[in-house]
């Protein structure tokens, strides 16, 4: 099963004008699949995962670009940050475009580096798992709901019913677990959070208290969808809100999570101001929290916010796939009103509401008039839910299938 990558567009135009490329996301999402697809055979490779590559690079950073052969793909390059003044040194000196491919599953430890030593001369892109529209090949440009855009989705979308949208968001987004189609899914997501707490977390990032991490992991996956409270969680944790924050920047910074801020201008002084938590990959987030199976997961009690995190990666990952940046955020004030979702575009907000429903008629959904206080141009509004296809609410607002992202 091979699924294309909409991302590859955009990595093989900035690598006609700039001379580096930076892939980063989380492990296993398929960067270095992806790089090597697109090489052709043509491009060196090295991965600074081989132990004796690193230590050259870590301490002879100099030689270790002497000896590469160019082009070249240099992978998981975290671990060597010294290697990006010499690469700077290298593109400089022979000024040939895309002369480096590099992909690094830690985010955090590179921009700073990146941002000394190589400004202008790298663009940079984030990659996720494998969106609905690349495995279900549908129409693959950045979602916009306007009635324009939805009614031109489709045409194109595969509308999927509650029983696979629930399978998808059980089993995950991962290459691995997408083609395998979840199986030995269990197995998949044990070897992945070891992997990723031996490595990353210990290893890497010097946090002993593996217990305690792992203890934090589930309690944040079990906040997915909901409005951050710092104290609340640290003392689920049994950890200081300094040490929470800390985690929880590892989470958001490996990928594995996002922040979605609130929506307030001027004239919202009412709107809450706290940011609020999403699992970019639901599969591990139902690993994390004990849904074993689609069923479970349908049928539970975070069945709602598991379904909300997954619809907002889905949306998040249209816009990274399409090079452009994400114009996200919610809504909730201090009333209670809140919108799930707010896209903001050409003076626009787009408000958007998620229902785990299948029927107009079950939405409990009213309007998004609370909203004209921003004074604010409103675009189309959408309820995205379980509709077999597009149907008018209103003249403002539509439901709309969750295939339709």
């Amino acid at each position: 099963m091979i699924i294309d990558r909409i991302i590859a567009k955009q990595i093989l135009i900035a690598s006609e004008a700039f001379k580096v490329i930076l892939l980063t996301g989380p492990r296993q999402v398929g960067k270095t699949t992806l790089l090597k697809k697109l090489s052709k055979g043509k491009r060196s490779y090295v991965t600074l995962d081989d132990l004796d590559t690193r230590i050259l690079a870590q301490n002879d950073p100099q030689l270790f670009i002497e000896q590469l052969e160019y082009p070249v793909l240099i992978d998981e390059v975290q671990y060597a940050p010294k290697l990006f003044s010499y690469i700077k040194m290298k593109v400089d000196e022979d000024q040939i475009p895309g002369q480096f491919w590099l992909t690094g599953s830690q985010q955090f430890a590179m921009m700073k580096n990146i941002s000394d030593s190589l400004a202008g001369r790298v663009a940079i892109f984030d990659m996720l798992g494998i969106a609905n529209n690349e495995e279900e090949q549908n129409i693959t440009e950045y979602f916009l709901p306007s009635l324009e855009k939805l009614k031109k989705r489709q045409q194109h979308n595969k509308i999927l019913n509650v029983n696979k949208i629930f399978h998808k968001i059980w089993r995950g987004s991962f290459p691995d677990v997408v083609v395998n189609q979840g199986k030995n899914w269990e197995r998949y997501y044990t070897s992945y959070l070891t992997s990723y707490t031996e490595r990353d977390v210990r290893d890497y990032l010097r946090i002993n208290d593996l217990i305690s991490f792992r203890k934090f992991l589930q309690i944040a996956a079990s906040r997915t969808a909901q409005v951050l409270n710092y104290n609340s969680m640290a003392n689920d944790v049994g950890v200081t809100v300094p040490t929470l924050q800390s985690w929880l920047n590892i989470l958001i910074a490996t990928g594995h999570v996002i922040l979605l801020q609130p929506y307030f201008n001027n004239h919202s002084k009412r709107a809450l101001k706290s940011p609020k938590m999403h699992f970019l990959d639901t599969g591990l987030c139902c690993y994390l929290t004990g849904w074993l199976t689609a069923e479970t997961a349908e049928k539970g009690a975070m069945s709602g916010a598991l379904l909300e995190s997954y619809v907002v990666s889905e949306v998040i990952k249209s816009y990274i796939n399409n090079g452009k940046k994400q114009p996200l955020y919610y809504y909730r004030d201090k009333e209670k009103q809140e919108v799930d979702l707010i896209i903001t575009e050409s003076g626009k907000i787009y408000p958007i509401e998620i229902k785990k429903s299948g029927t107009i008629s079950n939405l409990n959904f009213k309007d998004f008039s609370f909203l004209e206080k921003l004074h604010l141009e409103l675009g189309h509004g959408s309820v995205i839910c379980f509709t077999d296809k597009l149907r008018p609410i209103s003249k403002d607002i539509s439901a709309v299938p969750v295939g339709l992202i």
